[in-house]
């Protein structure tokens, strides 16, 4: 049932408007410039992506719409049609329990299918979602439900505990058994509040919905496109989170963008390797494959296993990927040529993915991983999308919709060859955040001047092209010259001893400051001097003198949750010095 005011003839539907705008895409997926000049937002009065797009495609639809496969072997298989129905059950029963319009849901289950139940019945109810990871400790969920004004969880049966520490009046849903990881099991307390398998008093089981039959979801009123949807929590990889507001629109229908980046067509099967809770997941997990009628496909593991993905991979026929760069690190680590079949369309997002990685899968497997930038404000805005041809290092140009600007770091006037990735808000993206909630004087530092300024930097060449340089705050110079963190970690990464790498400014006397490496070893590399002899060596070979490795330091680098590296806590450790550095003088 679609949640829109009657429409006539001459004024399509949200729904009409959306599948014209979807098809534009899907058309132009390997013609750039015709997608670029072509294309253009649905803007909808009203819109529940819900209802208005995946009840509609799901109509009748009995292909797959979600394939899981656990760690153990065991398969869920959900059709678009059977996830409707599921969707209208549980929204049926989280209104019976109290979940109204415009109440705050934080969401904290992993890759099951009780979390893409629960995302298109809160989409629904008109609710808002707080996506969480179950990572995620008391503290940090303190300060989500806090903030985020929460009304309810939904949370893993043995994440309970942790919100015992968390106090509020908030009720609370538990999906599953104590200890059973993205399984539903025995629970207690049907039909109210009592104890969830395990002796958790005060939960509700969400396994109350099997067996009720609430019938055809009935919307309690229109959707309006810019109520709100998502409140998103980011990573933290510098400061306290930020809070991120996204409407029914600005992630739905925005990552249209992120469809026609991906390359995804109707009936594929599309991998994307995030962790629930981060933007990406919802991105890549949700959006951007249902946009395209495509199949999601989670391979459910604990710890990674390079040749179990492959193997999967070819068994189920995937045919787009996406992965951030931490996995391509990983899986560049393994014989690559155990993937017989690889997929039509491979991305990275995340984090830039150095060129060395992309040589490496591009011999192995035929097919160019292609870069794409974007936030969790945002959807995707700059990429290397099908059929463009692809520059080294760059991560492509401006997506449809986009209209990308860099800012001069000393006037803020566009048109800069370098300098601030910014957004052109005259011709304002649908797939823009509405703003930091509850902080409007950050959302106007953001907003200042008519662009939406990312924080990034980039550089662009004659031909559109934009190569990224790295976070504003993590750019440094040393005796006098700019240094881009990322350009020295790619360097690196060309060795063979190398499998990640990071660059923070080190205090010097004499230059202020000074490149230095933090070092993950690869496989059959020790830590140790003779291994940073080898690599002060590589860098005094393929970088210019200024650029070169100083000081280098073996040890895991310390990463967020969803496994973007928080290079503040690595300037914040070589500030404080080290035992374990080794300087580039020592070797001479």
């Amino acid at each position: 049932m679609t949640t829109t005011p009657p429409t006539t003839p001459a004024h399509p539907t949200p729904t009409e408007s959306f599948r014209a705008a979807r098809d534009f895409l899907l058309a132009h997926r390997e013609d750039y410039t015709a997608a670029y000049e072509g294309f253009s937002w649905p803007r909808p009065e009203y819109f529940n992506w819900a209802l208005d797009w995946f009840d509609v495609i799901a109509d009748g639809n009995d292909r797959t719409a979600l394939h899981i496969v656990e760690e153990d072997g065991r398969e869920t298989k959900l059709s678009f049609t059977e996830l409707s129905r599921r969707s209208d059950r549980a929204a049926g029963w989280l209104r019976e329990v109290g979940v109204r319009a415009g109440d705050r849901i934080l969401v904290m289950l992993g890759n099951q299918a009780e979390l893409w139940e629960t995302a298109l019945a809160a989409m629904k109810l008109r609710a808002v979602v707080i996506p969480a990871t179950p990572l995620l400790g008391p503290a940090d969920l303190r300060d989500r439900v806090e903030r985020g004004r929460v009304r309810h969880v939904v949370v893993r049966a043995e994440d309970t505990a942790k919100f015992d520490e968390v106090p509020g009046d908030y009720s609370r849903i538990a999906v599953g058994a104590v200890g059973a990881v993205g399984a539903p099991g025995a629970v207690g307390a049907v039909g109210g509040v009592g104890t969830v398998g395990g002796g958790r008093a005060g939960w509700r089981a969400y396994e109350d919905v099997q067996g009720r039959d609430f019938g055809p979801f009935e919307p309690d009123g229109p959707t309006r496109a810019d109520d709100p949807l998502m409140l998103y929590f980011t990573s933290g990889t510098t400061a306290r989170p930020k809070l991120v507001e996204h409407t029914h629109v600005s992630y739905p229908v925005g990552h249209l963008a992120t469809m026609y980046w991906i390359g995804l067509k109707p009936g594929d099967v599309h991998l994307n390797i995030a962790s629930p809770g981060w933007a990406k997941h919802a991105w890549s997990n949700l959006f951007a494959p249902w946009n395209a009628e495509a199949t999601v496909f989670i391979h459910h593991y604990t710890r990674f296993d390079a040749g179990r993905l492959m193997a999967e991979i070819d068994r189920v026929g995937v045919t787009t990927f996406c992965a951030p760069p931490t996995v391509w690190r990983m899986l560049i680590q393994a014989d690559l040529s155990r993937l017989r079949t690889p997929p039509r369309e491979v991305v990275a997002a995340g984090e830039p993915l150095n060129p060395e990685v992309i040589e490496q899968v591009r011999r192995a497997w035929g097919v160019t991983i292609r870069d794409g930038f974007g936030q969790t404000e945002t959807a995707v805005q700059v990429s290397n999308s099908p059929g463009q041809a692809l520059k080294t290092g760059s991560m492509g140009r401006p997506s449809p919709g986009y209209r990308v600007e860099l800012l001069d770091p000393v006037t803020g006037a566009p048109g800069a060859t370098e300098g601030e990735i910014a957004l052109d808000l005259s011709a304002r993206p649908v797939g823009l955040m509405t703003g930091y909630h509850g902080d409007p004087d950050r959302t106007a530092e953001a907003m200042a001047d008519g662009y939406y300024r990312t924080g990034d930097i980039g550089s662009r060449d004659a031909d559109g092209y934009v190569t990224y340089v790295g976070r504003s705050d993590d750019v440094f110079k040393a005796s006098d010259y700019k240094i881009s963190p990322f350009e020295l970690e790619s360097a690196l990464l060309e060795h063979e001893a190398v499998a990640e790498a990071a660059v923070v400014p080190a205090p010097d006397e004499l230059r202020l400051a000074v490149p230095k490496a933090y070092i993950v070893p690869a496989e059959g590399w020790e830590p140790g001097p003779d291994t940073a002899k080898v690599l002060f060596e590589h860098s005094r070979t393929v970088l210019a003198p200024y650029k070169r490795i100083r000081r280098l330091e073996f040890g895991e680098l310390p990463k967020t949750v969803s496994g973007k590296i928080r290079r503040i806590e690595l300037r914040e450790a070589t500030a404080a010095g080290s035992d374990a550095e080794y300087r580039e003088e020592d070797f001479r």
